[in-house]
């Protein structure tokens, strides 16, 4: 075994003295109340002897005449051969009678005959018994050398029928025999007293030993949870910062610090569908395999929820290494049979070039991973657009849940129309943000960054309600009118969404066909299997499906074909300069004649000139959304658009593949 550091020795030792000076203190208290309980003992053994003494010898002698008067021939010839023997015997040393007055009457060896009285007489002489220890010749007024110890009694004598108070006896009674027999159980009392003391030491040594260990195991363990994660047993964020804050300021400079922060991307959903327990188990796997993958010199910590930190000093490009450690964190983990494998977005900064304190390397790293995320890049740096461009949404993102409480959003609406005859037949929900500082906000200011947070679920719920409620306030003037919403691949993802939109529609007695769930091909692709499964329910409940954004995507038309789609919504980034450049007047041909051919209604978004919509006439789109139709509106005006066009709607469930 390894030698306990001094520090927890002293600390030990410490304790020991502690719990012993309670003992000790104890122990002197105890002794004191032991000498002084022997010392009454004695006391009352003397008064006990001298009770004998008056009762057995002095006051049978006595006639019962009040000794103020002095005492006759006879009493005194019989007290002094009492006198005589008891001192000869040794069992008295001194023998005085007193009268009521305290004045001496008869002394076994003629002293005191001209003191005064005592005071002690005159309290014997009312009827009180005093005793107290002392030596032969100690008082004042007493002549010769002081001797042997002696307890000294005054009582009261009774004599004469009926019996009455006639003297006082003051008697000097040797205390040696006395201490001897106090001494003797006081000796065995001191070692009883000893012995239990030191058996009490022990066993206080013991608990203390005891409480120190387990005080220093709790110390130990609360050192170690104070600086790593229980879940994983890696570094958690302050031992991390600790270690980075080392690093920077021992860097050398041959060799760059690097930070890096990695986020599962579809955590929550192994959360949410095998439960937590999984999800543990497969964190515990990640966090091994980064354990055993980093150098000596370089740190995995478990920063939170599903993120995870890492510090590496390399003097090469970082990128190769932090590409093979998400390629690690990114195989699949057997749990209860099955084998996940989640997508890992990863960011990293590297010091001096990206920031030179704990603080900026960290919340650096941490937007390099929210924009690796937003673009699917996998892996990505920190660069200073991502600091104009995110930070400010990191500030608006943590006052979103409360703009959602306090009801800051505002819904605006575009309208969609045939490309002919210009009758609305749809409504596109567009979500803003009335800032109470910054003012109107757009959604690119804080949806991207919400939805990489379980925010985004919040405002879905909000944006969907507040859509459906506007559009029954608009009464009549929305007759037949369905409300698109753009949703993102985290709610989708939720298999708990669909059976929450169809709760939604039920509670405000809604037609299904009333409402368009819009997705992009990118939430699509995040979870292929959930998001069809998902799209089923709503669609099976008579939710629109539509496919936004298509053609930036990569999804396989066999996919295409399987999910249950109703409408593709072709990216505005063909539709706006279709007129300049005919290869992407092509493309939305093609799509126009793709989506009919599914069976599916087709969307142009960003038409804004009329020339691009006579030629999205002549291909034969059946729907336009864009400027040159209406900006989008506030609920008010767009009422009053609806109220001033001429329309004929036919019903969204006609137009919709179910």
């Amino acid at each position: 075994m390894g030698r306990r550091p001094r520090s927890t020795a002293r600390l030990f030792a410490l304790y020991a003295v502690a719990s012993l000076v309670p003992v000790l203190v104890l122990g002197f208290v105890l002794a004191r109340s032991f000498t002084a309980d022997a010392a009454r003992r004695g006391l009352a053994e003397g008064v006990s002897e001298a009770k004998l003494v008056a009762r057995s010898a002095i006051e049978p002698v006595l006639t019962g005449r009040q000794l103020t008067t002095g005492i006759e021939a006879g009493e005194r010839r019989a007290l002094r051969a009492v006198a005589n023997r008891v001192v000869a015997r040794g069992t008295v040393l001194r023998l005085r009678v007193r009268d009521l007055e305290g004045r001496v009457r008869f002394s076994s060896d003629g002293s005191g005959l001209l003191d005064r009285a005592d005071d002690e007489a005159l309290d014997a002489g009312r009827g009180k018994i005093v005793a107290h220890l002392t030596h032969l010749n100690a008082d004042s007024n007493d002549t010769g050398d002081t001797g042997t110890a002696a307890v000294e009694v005054y009582l009261p004598l009774e004599a004469g029928s009926p019996t009455h108070r006639v003297g006082v006896l003051e008697i000097y009674l040797p205390y040696a025999p006395i201490g001897h027999d106090v001494s003797t159980g006081l000796e065995r009392l001191y070692l009883d007293l000893a012995l239990g003391l030191a058996a009490l030491y022990v066993v206080l040594f013991a608990i203390t030993a005891s409480v120190s260990a387990s005080l220093r195991k709790a110390a130990a363990l609360n050192a170690y949870l104070a600086e790593h994660d229980p879940l994983s047993g890696l570094a958690n964020r302050t031992l991390f910062q600790r270690r980075l804050d080392l690093a920077l300021r021992s860097a050398r400079d041959d060799r760059s610090v690097v930070v890096a922060v990695a986020d599962l991307d579809r955590f929550k959903h192994i959360n949410d569908t095998l439960g937590h327990d999984s999800g543990d188990r497969l964190l515990r796997q990640i966090a091994h395999r980064l354990a055993a993958a980093l150098g000596p010199g370089d740190v995995a910590a478990r920063l939170g929820g599903d993120e995870f930190g890492l510090l590496i000093e390399t003097a090469d490009g970082p990128e190769p290494a932090l590409r093979a450690l998400r390629e690690l964190m990114q195989q699949e983990v057997e749990i209860n049979g099955l084998r996940l494998a989640g997508a890992v977005s990863l960011g990293y900064a590297i010091a001096p070039a990206d920031g030179v304190t704990v603080a900026e390397l960290m919340q650096r790293a941490e937007l390099a991973m929210y924009a690796a995320k937003a673009s699917h890049a996998g892996c990505a740096r920190y660069s200073a657009s991502l600091r104009r461009g995110d930070a400010s949404s990191f500030a608006l993102l943590s006052e979103l849940p409360r703009a959602i409480a306090r009801d800051e959003l505002v819904l605006h609406y575009q309208p969609q129309a045939a490309p002919e005859q210009r009758q609305i037949s749809a409504l596109e929900a567009l979500v803003r943000w009335q800032h109470p500082d910054r003012g109107l906000l757009y959604p690119d200011s804080f949806i991207p960054m919400a939805e990489q947070t379980d925010v985004i679920d919040a405002l879905t719920e909000w944006v969907l309600r507040a859509a459906l409620i506007d559009l029954q306030s608009l009464g009549e003037r929305a007759d037949g009118l369905a409300v698109a919403v753009n949703v993102s691949a985290r709610s989708i993802g939720r298999t708990s969404f669909a059976s929450e939109v169809i709760g939604l529609l039920d509670e405000l007695n809604m037609p299904g066909r009333r409402l368009i769930i819009e997705v992009t091909e990118t939430a699509l692709l995040t979870d292929p299997q959930r998001a069809a499964g998902v799209l089923a329910m709503l669609a099976g409940a008579g939710v629109g499906i539509s496919l936004d954004d298509f053609g930036r995507g990569q999804t396989s038309l066999s996919y295409l074909s399987a999910l249950p789609l109703g409408e593709l919504k072709i990216d505005r980034s063909f539709v706006t300069d279709m007129v300049e450049n005919g290869a992407h007047a092509s493309i939305v041909r093609s799509l126009i004649d793709l989506g009919h051919n599914l069976g599916l209604r087709v969307v142009a978004e960003g038409v804004e000139t009329e020339e691009v919509m006579s030629l999205l006439h002549a291909a034969g789109c059946d729907l336009a959304q864009g400027y040159l139709l209406a900006r989008p509106l506030a609920l008010a005006d767009l009422g009053d658009l609806l109220r001033s066009v001429n329309r004929s709607v036919a019903p969204t469930s006609d137009r919709t593949r179910t």
